[in-house]
C-alpha cells in the first residue's frame, strides 16, 4: 500500500479541474495511454513542447542490470564523442512523451542524456487508468535501492557508450526529483544535480530508509532544488527544513552540502514544468531550465 507521503504526491498530480478541453491529434499520437492521458487532462496542445531529433541520436534502448534487460531512452548529438553525461529521473508515469523530450532538449545542448525506465519491473506505468492504483500497485513497491542500482548500471552504460562519466549530472521530476537528491549521496561520480520538485521528507520505511533531508551531510555532490510555492503535495515548511539542514551540514564541513541552493518560485504548483499538463508555468520553466544548465555548467558537467 502507498504510504502518506506517496498519497501526498498523487494528489499533488492530479489536474486541478476538468474543464473540457479536447484532446488535440498531434498529442494522441504522442502520449502514452491510459494513466498519461488521464493526468494531463485537461491537455494543453499550445504548450507541449515537441523537441527535434535532427541532429541526434535518439531512440530506445536496453541497458544491463545484473542480467536484467532495463529499458531507456537516449538521446545524444549525432557523431558525438567524450560527451558530459545526464541522467533524466521520471515523474511517476515513466519515461513518456515528456520525458523523452527533456532528452532531447538536453542532447541539443551537447550532452548525452539518459532517461531508465526505473520501475519497470514492478509494471508498466503506462498501461493503467489512474494515479491511485499506479501509486498502490507500483510506485509503492519500488526500492530505493533498486534505483540506485539501476542508476549505477545506467552510468557505466553510458561510460561504455563513449560518455565521459567523469562529468556526470542528473535531474529528475517529482519522483525522479526525490531520487536526484539521493544519487547525489549515492554516487561520487556525480558532479552536481538538479531536483525539480522533489519530495524532501516523509516516512521510512524498508523500500524508502531515508529521505532528502537525512541526506544533506552525505551529499557528495552540489543539488539545485527547484520548487513551486504553491505546491500542495511539497509544504514550503518541507523546503525550509531541507535548506536548514543543508546549511548545518554546511557547516560542519560538507562542501556539496554548502554548495547547494533552493529556489522557489512564488505561486508555482507541483510540476510547473511539464508543458503537457495545466500546471505547467512557461516563464518559471524557462527560468529553472535555464539554471539548470548554468548549474551543470558552473559545476563541472559541460
Amino acid at each position: 500500500m502507498p504510504n502518506r507521503d506517496q498519497i501526498h504526491d498523487a494528489m499533488a498530480l492530479l489536474p486541478a479541474g476538468q474543464t473540457g478541453t479536447s484532446r488535440r491529434t498531434v498529442l494522441q499520437a504522442a502520449m502514452a495511454s491510459g494513466l498519461f492521458a488521464a493526468a494531463v487532462q485537461p491537455v494543453s496542445a499550445q504548450t507541449m513542447i515537441v523537441t527535434s531529433t535532427d541532429g541526434l541520436e535518439a531512440g530506445d534502448v536496453s541497458i544491463d542490470v545484473n542480467g536484467f534487460a532495463m529499458p531507456a531512452y537516449r538521446a545524444a548529438p549525432k557523431g558525438g564523442k567524450n560527451l558530459p553525461v545526464v541522467l533524466v529521473l521520471s515523474e511517476i508515469f515513466g519515461v513518456h512523451a515528456h520525458i523523452a523530450d527533456v532528452a532531447r532538449r538536453l542532447a541539443h545542448q551537447g550532452y548525452l542524456a539518459i532517461a531508465p525506465q526505473l520501475f519497470v519491473r514492478q509494471g508498466d506505468a503506462a498501461s493503467y487508468t489512474d494515479i491511485p492504483t499506479l501509486m498502490r500497485e507500483v510506485i509503492a513497491k519500488v526500492p530505493d535501492a533498486q534505483v540506485l542500482a539501476d542508476l549505477d548500471a545506467t552510468v557505466r552504460w553510458a561510460g561504455q557508450q563513449g560518455g565521459d562519466t567523469s562529468r556526470l549530472g542528473v535531474t529528475g521530476f517529482c519522483w525522479g526529483g526525490r531520487m536526484t537528491w539521493l544519487y547525489a549521496a549515492h554516487n561520487p561520480q556525480v558532479k552536481a544535480g538538479v531536483a525539480w520538485y522533489g519530495r524532501l521528507i516523509g516516512d521510512k520505511t524498508a523500500l524508502t530508509p531515508q529521505q532528502p533531508v537525512d541526506l544533506a551531510a552525505q551529499l557528495k555532490a552540489p543539488v539545485l532544488g527547484l520548487y513551486g510555492e504553491a505546491d500542495t503535495g511539497i509544504p514550503m515548511d518541507t523546503v525550509d527544513r531541507m535548506s536548514a539542514a543543508l546549511k548545518a551540514a554546511g557547516e560542519q564541513g560538507n562542501a556539496a552540502a554548502r554548495k547547494s541552493l533552493i529556489g522557489v518560485y512564488k505561486n508555482a504548483p507541483h510540476a510547473f514544468h511539464a508543458d503537457y499538463r495545466p500546471s505547467y508555468r512557461e516563464q518559471d520553466a524557462k527560468h529553472g531550465w535555464k539554471a539548470m544548465l548554468d548549474w551543470f555548467k558552473n559545476n563541472g558537467v559541460r
